[in-house]
């Protein structure tokens, strides 16, 4: 019997966006809320436009989760909950949902782990039942671990120590942070994958994969009431668990710079220059984005135009803001500099440009450009049901607030040059930088030679 004297459907919100355009386009997003008795936190988004539904199931661990010794064991798991559950065999939850018309996928970052199904909507039922059958009752043995182990340790061969960019990358964390858990790669460190054991897993399941630590979004052809009665239906029985209270270090302010050079089979240095910013939620995220946008986006950007098109001295610049629950790193990163040009130069070159944005006001067309390709990403962004499943589910996990991305929009159209030059100087500091290289290994041999 349902317990539907605790349904209690809260309207989060009914939004009316405008775009900045000659015609102004009109769209809503109606967000409904209902929680069960054990916790589990369900967000309701209803699209008659198509038969189709996401639906979505997020919990609230990723690698900030983890410790020293068991760094990866989120990604990791990740790959164990396709392995088998009570009621479906070991890899078979995609071809069920393939067999049934659709795809389905998951992922691990550093704030969340995120599952998802994208079906018609006649297979609501099927997607509760799956994610529902893996959320109590997951199969966990030796064997699957070993399995999963060698396809982990073989995803991070590829993507870290294959990979300059993730080479580049994983210094560049390991440096900037000496005591938050994002020091860390979310794949792990290849030791601690190596070193997690099958009672690891089961105590990391017991803890993080419990309804009062997850998120239900389903967005799409659905219907409220029937909705919640299948996830009641499914979910409501599953016990709630206990929740250590975690203690996660967070960084001293950074009072120096600090550099890192990395010795690698690489023919063209790579650069990555980086700064301390603040967490997801702060007002100085979306002033931050303007900036990454009229640094590096697109051909008449100020570091493309520079670094790419006047100085030709290197492949490729991009920039990046991480929006994460806890502070991250406001990033530059240089491809591959060519002959004749050094890392020295470019980074002289990066900080020049930094430097301008203290000194001099952005123009109205830069910002006005930037404040355009910012909005029209977002709201483009959310014509789907499974990309406004995924704006939902990373603002909640990184910001607390589900609609928190609709925040930035009015910060985008509001922040001003006179803002921009003020979150600059705040920032772009020269003891807030630090400084990661990717050099050619024979220049370490060179360095060896002439010091003997």
């Amino acid at each position: 019997m349902l317990r539907l004297s605790v349904l209690c459907l809260l309207v989060i919100s009914h939004l009316l966006i405008y775009m900045h355009t000659s015609t102004a386009e009109q769209i809503k997003f109606d967000i409904k809320e209902h929680r069960l008795e054990n916790g589990l936190r369900l967000l309701i988004h209803q699209d008659h436009s198509s038969p189709i539904i996401s639906f979505q199931v997020w919990y609230n661990v990723g690698s900030i989760n983890e410790r020293p010794g068991i760094t990866g064991i989120s990604h990791l798991f990740e790959h164990m909950m396709f392995k088998g559950s009570k009621n479906v065999d070991s890899e078979e939850h995609s071809r069920i949902i393939q067999r049934n018309g659709g795809t389905d996928n998951a992922f691990t970052t550093e704030d969340m782990t995120a599952y998802f199904e994208n079906l018609p909507s006649s297979q609501l039922e099927l997607a509760v039942k799956l994610e529902a059958d893996r959320m109590a009752h997951l199969r966990l043995t030796a064997e699957t671990l070993a399995s999963e182990r060698q396809v982990v340790k073989e995803e991070r061969r590829m993507r870290v120590d294959n990979s300059l960019f993730g080479k580049l990358n994983e210094g560049l964390y390991s440096t900037t942070f000496t005591k938050h858990p994002y020091r860390w790669p979310v794949i792990g460190w290849m030791s601690d994958i190596d070193a997690i054991t099958l009672d690891d897993c089961k105590a990391f399941y017991s803890t993080h994969y419990a309804p009062n630590n997850a998120t239900v979004i389903i967005l799409g052809d659905i219907d409220f009431d029937k909705t919640i009665s299948l996830v009641e239906k499914y979910f409501g029985h599953i016990p709630s668990a206990e929740r250590p209270e975690e203690l996660i270090q967070m960084e001293d302010p950074q009072s120096q710079e600090r550099h890192k050079d990395l010795y690698v089979d690489t023919q063209f240095p790579w650069l990555a220059v980086a700064y301390h910013i603040p967490e997801a939620a702060h007002d100085d995220i979306p002033v931050l984005e303007l900036i990454e946008n009229i640094l590096t986006e697109g051909r008449s950007s100020r570091l493309y135009r520079k670094i790419i098109y006047e100085d030709q001295s290197a492949l490729s610049v991009f920039a990046s803001v991480d929006k994460y629950k806890d502070p991250g790193l406001f990033v530059i990163t240089v491809r591959s500099i060519k002959q004749g040009h050094t890392p020295e130069e470019v980074a002289s070159v990066i900080n020049e440009s930094l430097e301008q944005f203290k000194t001099e006001k952005v123009t109205d067309r830069e910002l006005e450009k930037a404040r355009n390709k910012m909005e029209t990403n977002l709201i483009f962004g959310l014509q789907t049901n499974f990309v406004r499943g995924m704006r939902l589910g990373f603002s909640m996990a990184r910001t607390g607030d589900p609609l928190g991305f609709f925040k930035n929009l009015e910060k985008y159209r509001h922040t001003t040059a006179e803002e921009i030059q003020k979150v600059a100087r705040k920032y772009f500091t020269h003891e807030n930088r630090t400084i990661v290289r990717l050099l050619p290994k024979e220049e370490k041999s060179e360095t060896v030679e002439s010091s003997l």
